[in-house]
């Protein structure tokens, strides 16, 4: 009896962690399509516009909004929302979770139409107070306010998209939020290549942010109407938002915490020299992509996953998504390390040089891409570790841990961009994110929430070692193939780049299947038969 008890309790266990699994392959699935298609676009820019004042006005306009809609929305947004949606679906039924959802997305409608009049009135001070760099350039701060008109009220949708996200993963339909980025992409690729149509460029980047946003916003509703979880709207009352906004309040700090460190970005970067701006977009671009598809990705799935079985009364079943997901994004964001430290500015020639872009801009960019992967494995890691707090309520530590180690993180910034430029601010980025993610994961470990055992030390053991042998590899053929590839003229930094990551991965991926299969452990996304 007690063996046929273990061997259900197993294969529960192994069906869940792959139906966790599928979902987070589905997540990284479309994000990865996502960041494909941004990569395009980012190739399109960079030839379109090259890296001067034009590109580092459009870096303003893009990100003044993107910050807001990561501060009110993403961050904050789904650590307050989602537990709560998801207790009131377990306990309450859908009906009441339905007409909580419908009360939230009335309040953000109406607070997000007051937020787009006041920046559109007072678009002057906007831009004085995050760039106050451009005021002794007349030319770069008109550009500047033009196209962040044109962009703020992408804000507006994207919150309303983060509403309709969260309420869809709440359900586990993840694939729609995932795919919907992908319209960003798609839309200003349209608008660039029609720039002639517009006054310049810049302009034409900007039209297709704000035209992506209403898409995006579209497709969402689209989603959660198949799916029977379309917010309306409905007359707020306090009593069922009471719960949701006193945890929203210390997220959001938590949230603008991390995205003071960005605004510090915005306005330090504001004062360098023209093209120092554009050298931190195009690095930042290719930094986002591991950031993007898994850490992002890992974050999307686990905290629903780890809210459920903390809502369950199943803790160790939260312990053991967590560790598989934690282990999963190491193991994923290893290789793109190694790549970024070994040879940034191949990776930035090969990816950008062509039009205007010029193999000076790729290697100003791929010293700022070296100093952001020094922080790449804590950016993706924080997700993880962070979803210990948020999944029991708790929004308060990662607030206090953010605020710490963003207070460090500016003083950095201030201190090392006027010496060291764009790769100072970058460093500086870095450094803060080990200090958050070292905080959060020794107090949840201190307390409980976080347990380091076999699921996750073995696997990094695995990773360890495969890493070790891609550096020694890499170390082994760059010369050899740059010597091979040199007659190829302008193509020579993307056949190297493509020859050195088949052999990388080739490498990495074989060694790790080969330890996981000497161990016996099931490789990362997949389980027993049992459990398929």
């Amino acid at each position: 009896m007690a063996r046929k008890r273990w061997t259900r309790y197993r294969f529960t266990i192994v069906r869940a962690v792959n139906a966790m699994l599928r979902h987070l392959a589905s997540v990284g699935g479309f994000t990865l399509l996502s960041r494909l298609t941004g990569f395009v676009r980012d190739i399109v820019l960079a030839a379109v516009m090259g890296a001067g004042q034009l590109t580092d006005a459009f870096s303003v306009a893009f990100r003044i909004p993107n910050h807001f809609r990561a501060i009110f929305a993403e961050g904050a947004f789904n650590a307050a929302y989602i537990p709560q949606y998801t207790k009131l679906k377990a306990v309450d039924g859908d009906d009441v979770a339905k007409q909580f959802s419908s009360q939230i997305f009335t309040i953000l409608l109406i607070s997000q139409i007051l937020l787009l009049a006041l920046a559109w009135l007072f678009m002057d001070e906007v831009i004085g107070l995050l760039a106050p760099g451009y005021e002794t350039m007349p030319e770069k701060f008109a550009l500047a306010k033009n196209m962040t008109r044109i962009t703020f009220p992408y804000l507006l949708c994207m919150v309303l998209v983060t509403l309709h996200s969260a309420t869809l993963n709440a359900n586990r339909h993840f694939a729609a939020a995932a795919f919907a980025p992908v319209l960003l992409n798609l839309s200003m690729i349209a608008c660039l290549a029609l720039a002639f149509l517009f006054p310049n460029a810049g302009i034409a980047a900007s039209v297709g942010v704000v035209v992506s946003g209403f898409l995006q916003l579209a497709f969402l509703m689209l989603a959660a109407r198949r799916a029977g979880v379309l917010e309306g709207l409905a007359r707020p009352r306090w009593n069922t938002t009471r719960n949701f906004f006193h945890t929203l309040v210390p997220a959001v700090i938590g949230s603008a915490g991390v995205q003071i460190a960005l605004f510090a970005d915005t306005i330090i970067s504001s004062s360098l020299p023209e093209g120092g701006q554009s050298s931190i977009l195009f690095a930042d671009r290719l930094y986002q992509l591991p950031v993007g598809v898994i850490g992002v990705a890992a974050g999307t799935v686990l905290l629903p996953e780890m809210s459920r079985r903390i809502a369950g009364n199943d803790p160790e079943g939260a312990a053991r998504a967590q560790n598989h997901t934690l282990a999963l994004t190491i193991a994923l964001t290893s290789p793109f390390c190694i790549a970024f430290l070994a040879f940034p500015e191949l990776i930035l020639q090969a990816a950008f040089v062509r039009g205007k872009f010029t193999i000076a801009d790729a290697n100003a960019s791929g010293a700022v891409l070296w100093a952001y992967a020094l922080g790449l494995m804590a950016v993706v890691a924080i997700r993880p570790a962070v979803a210990s707090f948020q999944s029991r309520g708790d929004l308060r530590t990662p607030m206090f841990i953010s605020l710490f180690a963003v207070a460090i993180n500016v003083a950095l910034k201030i201190a090392l961009t006027k010496p060291y430029g764009a790769p100072g601010l970058a460093f500086a980025t870095a450094v803060g994110a080990w200090i958050n993610f070292s905080l959060l994961a020794g107090i949840a470990t201190a307390k409980g929430l976080m347990k380091l055992d076999g699921h996750i030390l073995k696997p990094l053991a695995c990773v360890g070692n495969a890493s070790l042998w891609l550096v020694l590899v890499v170390i082994w053929a760059v010369e050899p193939l740059r010597l091979l590839v040199a007659g190829l003229g302008k193509w020579a930094a993307v056949a190297e780049l493509a020859a050195l990551g088949a052999i990388g991965s080739a490498v990495y991926f074989g060694l790790l299947i080969v330890q996981f299969r000497l161990l016996g452990m099931p490789l990362p996304g997949r389980g027993s038969r049992t459990g398929a």
